[in-house]
């Protein structure tokens, strides 16, 4: 493990036990939690009405500003190379984004960015970058994409179907089931793929 994620459990573990407990709270500490707690519910009350309207936009808002920028593209992916449902397991897309991070720890270069899963069944991919230049642009953040849809042309899935010269990291995706795929910098913007 990398000292600086020894730093972060340390500083979380910290914040846990430094963190006031109910019965410690005096009558007023009480009364601004209950306060907060109303202002929460308003917000999550405005929150649901916007997912009635964007379902996959509203469940994102939430990482937003916590564990990437504002997103300020989206894009559709519409595409299905193989025909059928999108897997459904979220084991596998956890072994997936698990996979791709193991062959990162084990390259001899520092990894450059950071993959991971999130949502109750892993179907939001997150890809952040862990440097100022791998995904500088948008358009540096699509050819690192690119680059991972090369490793992936020789899997055998896309070998046996004929798709290993067109198949792409996004009909990956798609095809494990995720939902979404936001690319960031870390720092200034984030970039959404909706697969549909």
């Amino acid at each position: 493990m990398r000292p600086y994620f020894l730093s972060a459990l340390a500083l979380s573990a910290l914040v846990i036990a430094a963190a006031p407990t109910a019965q410690a709270q005096s009558a007023a500490q009480a009364q601004t939690a209950a306060q907060a707690q109303s202002a929460a519910q308003a917000q999550s009350a405005a929150q649901a009405q916007s997912a009635a309207q964007d379902p996959v936009l509203a469940t994102e808002d939430r990482l937003e500003g916590y564990q990437y920028p504002p997103v300020i593209s989206q894009e559709s992916f519409r595409r299905r190379l193989i025909d059928g449902p999108p897997n459904d397991d979220p084991d596998l897309r956890e072994r997936f984004v698990t996979m791709m991070t193991r062959a990162q720890l084990d390259a001899p270069e520092t990894p450059r960015f950071s993959v991971f899963a999130k949502g109750g069944d892993s179907t939001r991919m997150i890809i952040i970058a862990l440097d100022d230049e791998v995904f500088r642009t948008l358009y540096r953040a699509r050819a690192v994409l690119a680059q991972l849809s090369v490793n992936l042309r020789t899997s055998p899935l896309f070998v046996e179907r004929g798709l290993d010269t067109t198949a792409t990291f996004f009909d990956m995706l798609q095809l494990l089931g995720f939902e979404t795929l936001t690319v960031s910098d870390g720092a200034d913007w984030s970039h959404r793929v909706t697969f549909e």
